[in-house]
């Protein structure tokens, strides 16, 4: 039997990397998702927060960027599934892909490519892939035995493991993790030298500490790399597995799914001619059960093949429902489409973006989500634009002047006292939007969203109690000085606004878009390396002032009526899954 050297080549530090992608580029990823079943909000959760970091990118003017997803379509549990569903696994890729597409494309995920891995291109990086690997002495064959999980598509050692009794009253083997049935396997494979390559991960993650986030999950990694490293099996019979990509030169051999999706992130950007553009600028966006494989086994599996490991890798964890996993058993699976049919799109993003925690489990149910949209959106920002822009309050439906002696400029807001028509509040409340843009743009780029949006929540709020403070309704537009003090309040508000919208737009770009509009912010002025907020306030020119407002004044958001979101929930929770597929 043929083995590596003891000695593998040596692995390229990130310094000295093979390839070093073009200035200002920038990858994002998602999972490739298993083409075995329709999307959940899981799906859409991972998608969801690589298109609001591409989005934020793009408003900073970063540099070019990608938004690659699409569907991993290989492997036994979809052969074992079409089989189950009386179809080919070809033919149930081809359906199962199209509802993914779809509901990316109805979320609004700006995805610039959906990779299949079915495709020919991908498949013929992959087998460039499996060579470099080969003719590294990374690979050799050997004779493999252990408990294998077919829904995992891995085989787990006896740590992951736990004792329980099947629908037959038998006693068998399921993973600790998932609770999926676990079956002993012997067979020759293929296997990856991945114990060669413990000392070069450990150094690559000391190295990089912003690697993988959040840190949580950056330190469960370093413990794993603690332990020992046993090598991978990285192919499968072909007698029992013949939905995949032969391994080149090996007919007998299928190469393992896991290896075959992984390289996506290469073929995407022209591997192996032409990812030297793009690679390794690349930030993976996965969630907390795929972290081993994209953490350990991705970066190893690329430093074998002389490229350098992805520059980051940031982490999510899992939506449950009343504290329950998601589970068909249960039929508590959320379907995403009857969500953004419920909340729209826009709502249903803002959710899942505002209440998703990366570093820990987050709980879904219909009345949580009524709550959030109608007291953040409808209420708090949607009402503050139509009290703000109401032609009552504003006849001339126009951006009004700021007058300086209303709300002169002061270093401190406990100067405030006794100058101007402006409160101590009122200051605190232009030093907190002042700075929002810079705290909002550090929120994304370590993958905090949550967290911009609850500052931006809590600045609305402000803002809200400064226009109900002054009560500029009862103003006497007839008095020269109340009608300056108006048309002061007016403008920090439709200011504080126009920020608002400015950098919701990679969370809500529809509503952002008609905020923006009804603001009359053109699509030129959206950008956040330009974004001023109160000019005047420093006293420099203000663009906005004295321009007419846009024509659209309906409701930036429709409130929920919770009883119609619960309905509607229950009955799709009774559709069968066949349906779905």
């Amino acid at each position: 039997m043929w083995r590596p050297p003891r000695r593998l080549p040596r692995p390229p530090h990130r310094g000295t990397a093979t390839t070093t992608a073009g200035p200002g580029r920038l990858l994002l990823s998602t999972p490739i998702f298993y083409a075995n079943g329709p999307p959940h909000i899981g799906h859409l959760y991972s998608a969801l927060l690589a298109d609001a970091l591409l989005r934020h990118r793009r408003l900073r003017a970063a540099g070019p960027a990608r938004l690659c997803t699409g569907m991993d379509e290989h492997g036994l549990k979809i052969q074992q599934a079409a089989v189950a569903a009386g179809t080919s696994p070809a033919e149930l890729c081809e359906r199962v892909s199209g509802l993914f597409h779809r509901a990316l494309a109805q979320a609004g995920v700006s995805f610039t490519h959906f990779t299949r891995t079915s495709e020919p291109g991908h498949q013929r990086a992959v087998r460039h892939f499996w060579a470099a690997l080969r003719d590294r002495g990374a690979l050799y064959k050997g004779c493999y035995e252990g408990w294998y999980c077919t829904p995992e598509e891995s085989f787990l050692p006896e740590s992951q493991l736990r004792e329980r009794t099947d629908t037959q009253g038998r006693p068998c083997k399921v993973s600790v993790e998932t609770g999926h049935e676990v079956h002993w396997t012997k067979e020759e494979n293929y296997m990856f030298r991945l114990s060669a390559f413990r000392d070069p991960l450990q150094n690559w993650l000391r190295d990089n500490p912003r690697a993988i986030s959040p840190s949580p999950f950056y330190q469960c990694v370093l413990r794993w790399l603690d332990d020992d490293l046993p090598d991978l099996s990285v192919s499968r019979e072909r007698s029992r597995l013949q939905w995949g990509i032969p391994v080149p030169s090996d007919s007998t051999q299928t190469i393992y799914v896991w290896v075959d999706a992984l390289v996506n992130y290469l073929s995407v950007v022209g591997y192996p001619e032409s990812h030297g553009a793009w690679w390794p600028s690349v930030h993976h966006v996965v969630g907390k059960d795929i972290l081993k494989f994209h953490a350990l086994y991705w970066p190893a599996l690329l430093l074998a093949a002389g490229l350098a490991p992805p520059e980051r890798i940031l982490v999510h964890s899992h939506w449950t429902v009343h504290g329950q996993k998601m589970s068909k058993s249960l039929g508590n699976v959320v379907d995403p489409a009857t969500c953004m049919g419920q909340y729209g799109v826009d709502g249903f993003r803002y959710f899942l973006l505002r209440q998703g925690v990366p570093e820990r489990d987050c709980d879904y149910y219909d009345e949580k989500v009524v709550k959030l949209l109608n007291s953040e959106l409808a209420d708090a920002l949607g009402g503050l634009l139509n009290r703000s822009t109401a032609p009552s309050i504003n006849p001339s439906n126009t951006y009004p002047c700021f007058s300086e002696p209303c709300f002169p400029r002061v270093l401190d807001s406990k100067e405030a006292k006794g100058t101007g028509k402006a409160s101590a509040e009122d200051y605190e409340l232009v030093a907190a939007v002042a700075s929002l843009p810079a705290q909002v743009s550090g929120y994304f780029e370590n993958f905090q969203i949550y967290k911009a949006l609850e500052r931006i929540a809590q600045c609305v709020k402000q803002t809200n109690s400064f226009f109900q403070r002054h009560k500029p309704w009862k103003l006497d537009r007839r008095d020269t000085a109340e009608q300056l003090w108006l048309d002061t309040i007016l403008h920090v508000t439709l200011e504080c606004l126009r920020v608002y919208g400015t950098l919701l737009q990679p969370v809500v770009p529809d509503m952002a878009d008609k905020l923006l509009s009804r603001l009359a912010v053109g699509p030129g002025e959206r950008g956040l390396s330009g974004l001023t907020f109160l000019a005047r306030y420093d006293g420099k020119p203000c663009p906005f002032e004295g321009r007419q407002l846009g024509p659209d004044t309906g409701v930036l958001f429709q409130r929920l009526e919770k009883s119609e979101a619960v309905k509607s929930r229950k009955q799709e929770a009774r559709v069968p899954d066949k349906q779905l597929l």
